[in-house]
């Protein structure tokens, strides 16, 4: 974290200067898309995002991290000790894991709903049992913990036009596509850790089962009947970030070009699948450095843009826990949605 970020935040006291740069460090090594969009945002918002970021990214690796060497049942422990630390972090108490310090405090700044974090929680535990899912409608239930939260958490950080109601379900939608989208790229991989996010009944309206999937990740043998499997989970996806879209515009405008940027990447990681022939149990596909690059361009452009454009009419025009008090309400003044992610 730069000091510049955390002075803009208002973080100075230099234990929690220390938990938001541990939170920072998660997010540039793991999330690359996600630390590049979080660039676009404005400076005082970032190390907020982080601090979620970090909390997701620590339960995770509880969870997943196959070098680990750790047992479900020590995994288990370790997700019930975060848990613990979480809610006296939450409550007010000293936390000594400088992630829930951090998550702590931007909980406490943004007025983020606690149970949002413990129903992340369980569907972390979750993973610890669970193997598959039958049909997606089992699979939403667990993607509400596991995405759909991480969407409402950032929302008030991101801060909205109007009333964050009516955005929370667009915001819910886009952290499921993000997920989709993961698990979709990853499928080979969560079969290496023994898990399978491709609903069964998806599965065999192809004439597909896990077996089948497996055969494929160990040989590597192309199989039109698994490709089919793909794409029809690719077009569903699809769908949910067609949900997800008219949300865009409901964001503060200087938030937008961040989630723009996340919405153009990520989605383009179904285009990539797609180009490399829906391979994703041979080798993990990925958008090209070039596509990265001017989409992150464009990003900055927009974000220069919009802060401009407010610093030039000194509105905030935003609902969230930093939007100013009795500081006149700007109404969208964004492209229309469809341009906006185009």
């Amino acid at each position: 974290m730069t000091a510049r970020e955390l002075d803009a935040a208002g973080i100075h006291d230099p234990a929690l200067r220390a938990a938001y740069d541990r939170c920072r460090a998660l997010n540039a090594r793991h999330g690359r898309t996600y630390f590049l969009a979080t660039r676009l945002l404005p400076v005082d918002r970032r190390a907020a995002v982080h601090a979620l970021y970090g909390f997701a990214r620590w339960a995770d690796d509880i969870v997943d991290d196959l070098d680990s060497g750790a047992t479900a049942e020590e995994r288990a422990r370790a997700l019930l000790a975060l848990e613990a630390e979480l809610a006296a972090g939450l409550r007010g108490g000293a936390a000594e894991e400088p992630v829930i310090r951090s998550l702590a405090h931007t909980a406490g700044r943004y007025g983020i709903e606690h149970r949002h974090f413990t129903d992340f929680l369980a569907s972390m535990r979750s993973d610890l049992t669970v193997r598959g899912y039958a049909s997606y409608e089992e699979l939403g239930r667990y993607m509400h913990g596991s995405a759909a939260v991480i969407g409402l958490q950032m929302l008030p950080v991101l801060g909205t036009v109007g009333p964050r109601e009516e955005a929370a379900p667009h915001a819910a939608a886009l952290g499921v596509a993000f997920q989709l989208t993961n698990f979709l790229r990853d499928v080979g991989e969560d079969l290496d850790r023994g898990r399978l996010y491709l609903p069964a009944d998806l599965l065999a309206a192809h004439g597909v089962d896990r077996e089948r999937l497996e055969w494929g990740r160990s040989t590597g043998a192309r199989d039109g009947r698994i490709a089919s499997v793909l794409r029809a989970a690719a077009a569903h996806n699809r769908g949910v970030y067609r949900e997800a879209l008219p949300g865009v515009a409901m964001l503060s405008p200087v938030s937008r070009p961040c989630i723009r940027t996340a919405f153009v990447l990520y989605s383009g990681i179904l285009d990539a699948i797609e180009a490399d022939g829906y391979a994703v149990l041979r080798r993990r596909a990925v958008v090209a450095r070039r596509r990265r690059a001017a989409v992150a361009l464009d990003g900055l452009v927009r974000a220069l843009t919009a802060r401009a454009f407010l610093g030039r009419t000194g509105t905030a025009g935003v609902r969230g826990a930093e939007a100013r008090p009795g500081g006149s309400r700007q109404r969208d003044a964004a492209r229309p949605v469809r341009e906006e992610v185009a």
